[in-house]
């Protein structure tokens, strides 16, 4: 949500397994297997995650239920979260959190929800992406596999960054750096990350101000074609058709149909190799 050192460390860069995947023969991984969804979306899942995995399934459902009995639109937010590409795992967080209150806003508190997955994941550090993948995509495709659960999916654009970092069309790449510098003298996490070799200024400017958005991002590519298969799949139920759809927002603006209905590069989706 990749080779190894991505894949692996997707969500929270975290990398615990990758000396065991390199003990074990080219394709094979200790305790996975292949779970496969209602829209028939397949992931390579870590065994020993699984019981973690169904029951965040079972609290994000209910967080969902309590949400409708106030007669909410429910939208699940889609955005990069893993510190990859030059990207860090505490800014985008921060980010999430931010756009989250800002479509809440914008839609206004009571009338709308949106499913935050930076503050809903709670999986345990050997969860890899393809784990959280399998686990987002349940929650989403719903007991049907009509996504029945959700109204809306947004997937965030450069703009949620834009206003994050202040940017405003002046020097932007120099005040991201001077928001790296700053934020590197009080947030530990981003020292381990530099010291690190996972980030540094240089790739964590230019991913800031040229690639900050879901088309960047492994975990929200599966997300945009999760969507695409539930309005096909709409589109040809009795009790929904082509009226009943989800609506697919990007960086704002709903998505024109024609790039709504067009399927993207997968990201974790596939099975395991033995």
């Amino acid at each position: 949500m990749r080779v190894l050192s991505s894949r692996t460390c997707s969500i929270f860069g975290l990398c615990a397994g990758i000396l065991i995947a390199l003990a074990l023969p080219v394709g094979a991984r200790a305790g996975t297997v292949t779970a496969c969804t209602a829209i028939d979306l397949c992931y390579c899942v870590n065994t020993d995650v699984r019981i973690q995995i169904d029951a965040n399934v079972a609290r994000v459902r209910q967080l969902i239920a309590e949400q409708r009995k106030h007669d909410k639109a429910i939208g699940y937010m889609s955005i990069p979260l893993s510190t990859a590409g030059g990207s860090y795992f505490g800014v985008n967080t921060d980010v999430a959190a931010l756009t989250k209150d800002n479509l809440e806003k914008r839609f206004g508190a009571n009338s709308a929800w949106i499913l935050n997955p930076g503050a809903e994941g709670n999986l345990p550090p050997a969860a890899t992406g393809a784990d959280y993948m399998f686990m987002w995509t349940t929650i989403l495709e719903g007991p049907k596999g009509l996504g029945e659960d959700f109204d809306f999916f947004y997937f965030v654009g450069p703009s949620a960054f834009r206003k994050f970092f202040g940017l405003d069309g002046t020097g932007d790449m120099g005040k991201i750096d001077a928001y790296f510098e700053q934020r590197l003298a009080t947030d530990p996490n981003l020292k381990k990350a530099v010291d690190e070799k996972k980030v540094s200024k240089r790739t964590f400017r230019d991913y800031y101000a040229l690639r900050a958005s879901v088309a960047f991002s492994y975990g929200s590519h599966d997300e945009w074609n999760i969507a695409r298969i539930i309005d096909e799949r709409r589109r040809g139920a009795d009790d929904f058709g082509i009226a009943n759809q989800l609506s697919i927002l990007f960086d704002g603006r709903a998505a024109a149909p024609g790039t709504a209905e067009a399927p993207i590069a997968s990201g974790d989706v596939g099975r395991c190799i033995n």
